[in-house]
């Protein structure tokens, strides 16, 4: 025992020499360092960290623990919260309006089921893995740094945009709310390009007063949204019972039918409405403050999935049962549509529910962010700056700092439509990622199969999905369909035959069927993919190449250094794990 506190002490003495040796290089040798990018390139693109160094070693270079207050009520509360008010109060109005008609819900149906499948590799994952980066964390123990990186970097990404957008949609419906015009609040500024030269001042203020709560509290910050979500609900049953008691079944039919823009539209709308379940994964980020991450992540994640995709079919089906489709409102679908059928009263009571749903998103979404980037900075992939938690409050205050004025600033000139065309590809490209590694994982890295049987498959699986979702897409050779869906269900079908698959021993929670849930998951989240416009491919595109300039740049010199710098303070890997594992299970209990 008094050795193992010798070594515990020696290791986290090593550990606070790593974190206070300087960093900083002059620039004489950051060209040498560029010169040696390929070998750095490929010691470090393809560097995997194991579970229990992610745990343990990775996250004190963080200086402090975040605290572990929540519970799984908690988890269930912030998976609604972050989902309701983005979804049905951003989304629906122009998918209705443009994609799907009334089959805008089976849209939600869809989006639904792909979400659902992808939360249950994300649950497998984050009670195996209970850290604060969820996918840059699961993929960077599974394919390596480069990967970890790149998803990450796409789930930043993500989070910021989405975040933008809904803080414009809060000026409207709170302009709703109080009768007010929305432009009335907006500062047009002449000679910037249309669709950027209106200045967003209430949301701006939102996003920062936001910042500065969760700075001061996760669990504060839980409490406030829990008792957001509860008063949301109540108002999610009144606008349904209003909507199916007041509305009539002929607008679902009337005019051109329930899916007017064909079963395209519906689908279309699918990949678009897809952004409205990203609140889902902000509660794997949450894992560093959960009090039993293995009892309370399953329940918190899908639980919160299966409320909130019932619900939004619900809200949708309400909305297009009040007005016809093509005379939903674009910016405040549910106000407008209240006034409509007279009902001025209701409408700013939905413009102030619908504000206060989107608040709450709001503050789970960006709760999320910022634990990302702060695991991203343990990662030494960004400036370690970002990877601080502050002791006294246990949150990463320099990531959340940082990312709130980054949301800021895009809220306060770009408009919804621009931000909403990336968003959805950089959700599905994660997701596609995690259900890939999920299988990796459960078949080589626990298994202990050979990795060339399992990725044939996957490259096989992907490719197979590719070429249905196109030849769906271009209206050509519809027979390919059946054939392609048929090799898909035959090489899923032997690949589960051939390669035996093995669960960790004092395994709580897996994925049960696999590998078809995650199978499932890639081929939806690849058809939903090439269902989005050309301008998506084309803006993401940028932004890959943006990051990938980055890791080339920084990263992979960032990461190399810091890696050299802890091997050569002596650690005691042998003794490491154990150590620390210790520490973890007090935390944990």
């Amino acid at each position: 025992m008094e050795s193992q506190k010798t070594l515990s002490s020696s290791f986290t003495s090593n550990m606070a020499t790593v974190q206070s040796t300087p960093t900083s290089i002059s620039f004489s040798d950051y060209l040498q360092s560029l010169s040696r990018t390929p070998h750095r390139l490929r010691k470090r693109m393809l560097a995997t960290w194991t579970p229990d160094q992610e745990l343990n070693q990775v996250r004190m270079r963080s200086g402090a623990d975040m605290m572990r207050k929540l519970r799984w009520y908690d988890l269930t509360a912030l998976g609604i919260g972050g989902m309701l008010g983005v979804g049905v109060f951003v989304t629906t109005g122009p998918v209705a309006l443009k994609t799907s008609g009334p089959s805008v819900f089976i849209s939600y149906i869809i989006a639904g089921i792909s979400a659902l499948f992808s939360s249950l590799c994300y649950t497998e994952f984050s009670v195996q893995i209970p850290v604060a980066g969820g996918a840059f964390s699961y993929l960077r123990v599974t394919f390596g740094e480069f990967i970890g990186y790149f998803a990450g970097a796409n789930i930043l990404m993500e989070y910021v945009l989405s975040n933008a957008a809904v803080a414009r949609s809060f000026t409207e419906y709170l302009c709703h709310a109080v009768g007010e015009n929305p432009s009335s609040r907006r500062i047009e500024v002449d000679g910037v390009a249309e669709g950027y030269n209106m200045l967003d001042i209430p949301a701006v203020a939102l996003i920062l007063l936001l910042t500065l709560c969760l700075c001061y509290s996760t669990k504060k910050s839980s409490i406030l949204n829990l008792i957001m979500t509860v008063f949301h609900v109540i108002f999610f049953g009144f606008i349904i019972i209003v909507g199916f008691s007041k509305g009539s079944a002929r607008n679902l039919v009337e005019p051109g039918g329930l899916a007017p823009f064909g079963v395209k539209g519906v689908l279309d709308g699918a990949a678009i409405v897809y952004f409205s379940y990203i609140g889902y994964d902000s509660v794997s980020t949450m894992a560093e403050e959960i009090q039993n991450p293995a009892k309370s992540l399953p329940v918190g994640i899908l639980g919160s999935v299966l409320v909130v995709t019932g619900l939004y079919c619900l809200m949708a089906l309400s909305l297009c049962l009040l007005v016809p489709f093509n005379m939903i409102d674009k910016d405040a679908s549910f106000s407008v549509a209240f006034e409509k059928i007279g009902w001025k009263w209701a409408s700013n009571v939905v413009g102030a529910g619908a504000s206060l749903g989107i608040v709450a998103s709001l503050l789970v979404a960006m709760l999320g962010q910022a634990r990302y980037l702060c695991v991203i900075g343990r990662a030494r992939l960004v400036p370690s700056w970002f990877a601080k938690v502050t002791p006294s409050t246990g949150t990463p205050l320099n990531a959340t700092l940082f990312l709130g004025l980054c949301t800021a600033s895009i809220a306060l000139f770009t408009e919804l439509s621009i931000i909403l065309e990336i968003i959805s590809i950089s959700t599905l490209l994660v997701f596609y990622m995690v259900a890939n590694a999920l299988i990796y994982r459960r078949y080589v890295v626990i298994s202990h199969n050979p990795p060339s049987q399992t990725l044939l498959f996957l490259v096989l699986l992907s490719s197979t999905a590719i070429g249905f979702s196109m030849s769906w897409k271009l209206d050509e050779q519809w027979w390919a369909l059946p054939v392609l869906g048929g090799f898909m269900i035959a090489i899923t079908a032997f690949f589960q035959y051939m390669v035996p698959s093995v669960c960790q021993p004092n395994e709580e929670w897996s994925v049960p069927f696999m590998p078809w849930p995650a199978v499932t998951s890639i081929f939806l989240n690849v058809f939903l993919m090439t269902t989005l416009k050309a301008i998506s491919f084309q803006r993401f595109g940028i932004w890959a190449f943006l990051i990938t300039l980055f890791y080339v740049l920084y990263g992979v010199h960032s990461t190399y250094r810091a890696e050299e710098m802890e091997v050569g303070v002596g650690e005691i890997p042998q003794h490491r794990p154990s150590i620390q594992q210790t520490k973890l299970d007090i935390q944990v209990l």
